[in-house]
């Protein structure tokens, strides 16, 4: 089979394509054939540092869908011709979705509903799941999303247009809730609006703050944020009391300061997010929560959504990786 191995670390020119031997299942374990393979930004990183130690050639990309052809022993036979979607493939392992078969825990291939395309399956993974995590480390819950949780909360999206921004919005819109996004350009406030989002902000224009309040007078329950070092002023500015920052990227800094005074007496919280460390329980309740959302057509790809795709073939993969390195607004998928 073909596949992308990178064996040091450095820029996208680092991958190669290589023949491999077909992996076999093991217990507990299935082999999908890759039909679409997911690329973000935490791949270009894994990928700059190089392989972890143990491993002598890595596979990138954590996400994708496609079809199961084999399981493993303890593994339904019955999951053989299933379309799923594909999470943490790489996580603490040698093997990701960038090559034409994988071979992954059970758990980590999805029932994608016969509804949803594979695109829709390959882009979600790390965005999803940290959308939903971000919409749920609010005090008081809930766990899990589902219709109607976050019904009467306002949730401000950060950088609407991103991959984790699009999933957010879609998850908080499905949820029930009032959802409020900062654009930076006309264009991606198209892209905010079409992927759900009741009110878009440009946050690069006078008072953003204000424009903010107005849409939501009685501040912001949630913040889903990708930079917090530069947006942490605005979003003092609209927090509501008891109300919480989940901000899941380093993008403009990395570090970022508070008034002590000011958030402990509207008891503010903000809280990190990564999908890679966070707790199995939380991934689980992920993994439940974006199934039901597939189910209930509420988590959709295409420009038309709000998530323009940007497809490159499996060879060329180091220029699929160099689009999200350079920012590409929407989703870059890999045709496998």
């Amino acid at each position: 089979m073909k596949a992308i191995v990178y064996t040091e670390g450095g820029g996208p020119e680092v991958l190669r394509l290589t023949e491999r031997p077909l992996p076999q299942p093991g217990p507990g374990e299935v082999r999908v054939r890759v039909e679409v393979s997911g690329v973000n930004p935490t791949d270009w990183k894994s990928r700059r540092g190089g392989p972890p130690a143990t491993v002598a050639e890595q596979v990138p990309n954590q996400d994708g869908a496609g079809v199961v052809d084999a399981v493993g022993e303890g593994v339904d036979p019955g999951r053989a011709g299933e379309r799923v979607w594909l999470w943490e493939a790489a996580w603490q392992r040698a093997d990701g979705t960038a090559q034409e078969y994988v071979t992954l825990p059970e758990a980590h291939a999805v029932p994608l509903p016969a509804t949803a395309s594979l695109d829709t399956g390959a882009s979600l993974g790390i965005p999803a799941m940290t959308a939903h995590r971000a919409l749920t480390v609010a005090e008081g819950g809930p766990t899990r999303l589902a219709p109607g949780v976050l019904g009467g909360r306002n949730v401000l999206v950060a950088g609407g247009a991103g991959a984790v921004g699009h999933a957010a919005i879609q998850l908080a819109r499905w949820a029930g809730a009032f959802v409020v996004a900062t654009v930076s350009n006309p264009y991606k406030a198209e892209l905010a609006r079409a992927a759900g989002a009741h009110h878009v902000v440009d946050y690069t224009a006078p008072d953003p703050a204000a424009e903010i309040r107005r849409a939501a007078p009685e501040g912001v329950d949630i913040v889903v944020e990708v930079a917090v070092a530069v947006n942490s002023g605005l979003d003092l500015a609209v927090l509501a009391p008891n109300s919480v920052v989940a901000y899941y990227a380093d993008t403009g800094g990395a570090e970022f300061t508070l008034p002590v005074r000011e958030t402990f007496t509207r008891n503010l919280r903000w809280h990190g997010v990564l999908v890679y460390t966070m707790p199995d329980a939380a991934k689980r309740e992920a993994v439940a929560a974006v199934t039901a959302a597939l189910r209930d057509g509420a988590l959709r790809s295409g420009e038309e959504s709000g998530l323009p795709l940007h497809r490159f073939p499996l060879e060329r993969t180091a220029d699929a990786h160099a689009a999200v390195e350079e920012g590409a607004v929407g989703k870059v998928v890999v045709d496998v």
